[in-house]
This record gives structure tokens, C-alpha cells and sequence, in this order.
């Protein structure tokens, strides 16, 4: 099997995800961010497969640290940030 095969079934593959709340493929967490992985997707997919091995061996270590590096904002804060935008988005609609 190819590098390519094992990716298109890796992709398909779903989970629940824990900052959605319903079931996403690996595909979604892999490009969630843009075109790099939820910062999640290591831990996330770690029950499954060796996610880590899998996502060093596609990103550029740029993006390894792009992705995972920084520490996720605290949950009050996304919260806050998605209360604005739809305020934002509210006030501009007809």
C-alpha cells in the first residue's frame, strides 16, 4: 500500500470530535485550520493510530509548529470571539 492509499483511508475514517461536538473525519482535522490540522488532531486521533507520525510526516516543520506550537486559546475566549462575530455579522445583515 502507498503512502497515498493509506492517507485516503486514514481520511475517511470519522471520530466525535470534542470542540464540535458531533462526528468529523480525520480528512476535516487534518485541513480544519486552513491547510493545517486542528491542534487537536494528535490527541484526538491517538486511539486509532499513531496520528503524530502520520501528520510529521506530511507537514513541514514550519507547519508542524505553525499547528501545534502555540497554545490554544482558553474556551471563553473562542466563546467571546464567536459572540462578537455573530454581534458583527448580526448588525450588517438587512
Amino acid at each position: 500500500m502507498t503512502f497515498e492509499q493509506l492517507m485516503e483511508k486514514l481520511d475517511a475514517l470519522e471520530a466525535r470530535c470534542p470542540k464540535l461536538g458531533h462526528q468529523v473525519s480525520f480528512g476535516y482535522c487534518r485541513r480544519e485550520n486552513g491547510n493545517l490540522p486542528c491542534s487537536r488532531t494528535p490527541a484526538c486521533w491517538q486511539h486509532r493510530f499513531h496520528a503524530e507520525a502520520v501528520l510529521r510526516r506530511l507537514l513541514t516543520p514550519e507547519e508542524w509548529d505553525a499547528a501545534f506550537s502555540k497554545a490554544p486559546k482558553p474556551r471563553v475566549d473562542s466563546l467571546l470571539e464567536a459572540i462578537e462575530a455573530a454581534k458583527t455579522r448580526r448588525s450588517a445583515s438587512p
